[in-house]
């Protein structure tokens, strides 16, 4: 777990550092987490309920084998240093939004994952000659009475949510931000959508994630295998 720690740090450096730098991925490549290039087999057709529909179930069996126990409270966190990685509050990768029911922690794994999607988003910006965004990140790690909370006010919120597991983050299709704001060359959130579902069928593909479009949520639900 140590090791996974160092690798993930090194990850998040790195990033930090070579954000506006570096060639980027063509269309034809996706990294792994070793950063080795993959050659894509097929590309995204576009349906968003058929190829992003994993359901509940895989969701809930992959996070209870790759994550820790549920936690009761915000402060069991601190029982956890070891199997939980804390999120920076932003990166020029991407930014949190709205994040009052859950707090920015993850397993290694599932931090990876995410830090692997936004920079791929990125990289297939650069390859398209587009403008760069940050995807947004809208909920990440939820604690039992975080969800005591959330079920009070949504009625679709799950009891059983894999969000409980620290394997689980929802990344919004719907909002983006330009990271040098320009009014005159601007991407119509459609299209950022279709970039980052792109990103989204590779690593599926790869048997990276589940992932689930969300509708009313307006996000891609996503779980680390």
């Amino acid at each position: 777990m140590k090791y996974l720690h160092c690798i993930l740090l090194f990850s998040l450096t790195f990033l930090i550092i070579s954000c506006g730098k570096g060639k980027a991925e063509t269309d034809e490549t996706v990294k792994t987490a070793r950063g080795i290039p993959l050659e894509r087999k097929q590309r995204f057709t576009g349906n968003y309920n058929m190829e992003f529909n994993d359901l509940h179930d895989a969701h809930l069996s992959a996070a209870i084998a790759n994550g820790i126990l549920p936690m009761t409270l915000r402060d069991d966190t601190l029982k956890l240093k070891k199997e939980l990685v804390r999120l920076p509050d932003e990166l020029e990768l991407y930014k949190m939004h709205n994040i009052t029911h859950s707090i920015p922690f993850l397993v290694p794994s599932a931090a990876q994952l995410f830090i692997d999607i936004a920079q791929n988003f990125r990289d297939s910006l650069y390859s398209k000659d587009l403008p760069l965004y940050r995807i947004y990140l809208t909920s990440i790690l939820r604690t039992d009475d975080d969800l005591s909370t959330l079920t009070k006010r949504n009625i679709n919120a799950s009891e059983n949510s894999t969000h409980r597991y620290g394997t689980t983050f929802d990344v919004s299709w719907k909002r983006f931000e330009q990271i040098i704001p320009d009014t005159v060359h601007q991407v119509p959130p459609e299209r950022l959508k279709l970039v980052l579902a792109q990103v989204l069928f590779d690593l599926k593909k790869h048997e990276r994630c589940y992932v689930k479009h969300e509708r009313k949520q307006a996000c891609f639900h996503i779980t680390v295998r």
